[in-house]
């Protein structure tokens, strides 16, 4: 079984916890409780391997900006959660997506990552537009997922998604280090006839 780590980053209030909870006990929390940090985990099989991810929720990124640093550091894969019906919290997301990259030093391609609109089911309060992720989607190369952990709408296609990119890359660094790795070069043998 292969294991992963992940990171649920995001503004504070969006449902970062409410999806994370939906994800991994397949239950939906009704009431907002302000998390610190949380640790999850859940086993499920992702195109026929079984996996293991453990989740870390988090804080609303704004109040422990020096802790996010460090919870970026650790982790291998991300999902950046905002509000469908916060607009403001979107451009956390894009904040956060340019701090990964930035702590890893990697360009922002190279992060396994999905980004999730939370409360798709509260339509008429909705913010922010299905052009604008469309848009945002294609400039950044991510998946966007529309979400809602209260009717447990594409939760799961999210986290599969992100296991796969997290499996990709994991192949493709295994790969880049054998490349690296040099064989020590054989001397030549000689012989000498006396």
């Amino acid at each position: 079984m292969r294991e992963f780590n992940a990171v649920v980053l995001g503004a504070g209030g969006v449902g970062k916890s409410a999806l994370v909870v939906r994800f991994t006990q397949d239950q939906f929390l009704d009431t907002y409780d302000p998390t610190i940090e949380e640790a999850y985990s859940k086993t499920w099989t992702v195109d026929d391997e079984l996996v293991q991810l453990d989740v870390l929720d988090t804080a609303g990124a704004e109040q422990f900006t020096a802790i996010t640093e460090l919870y970026i550091k650790a982790a291998t894969g991300f999902v950046l959660v905002f509000s469908l019906i916060q607009e403001a919290s979107l451009k956390e997301v894009s904040n956060l997506r340019t701090q990964i990259a930035r702590v890893k030093g990697v360009s922002e391609a190279d992060v396994p990552l999905v980004v999730v609109g939370t409360k798709s089911d509260l339509v008429y309060e909705r913010e922010v537009q299905p052009e604008t992720l469309k848009e945002l989607s294609y400039q950044w190369t991510v998946p966007f997922y529309e979400t809602s952990a209260k009717k447990n709408s594409h939760v799961q296609e999210a986290f599969d998604d992100l296991v796969r990119q997290m499996r990709t890359q994991e192949t493709r660094q295994l790969l880049d280090h054998r490349k690296r790795v040099k064989r020590p070069k054989r001397k030549p043998k000689t012989c000498v006839v006396m």
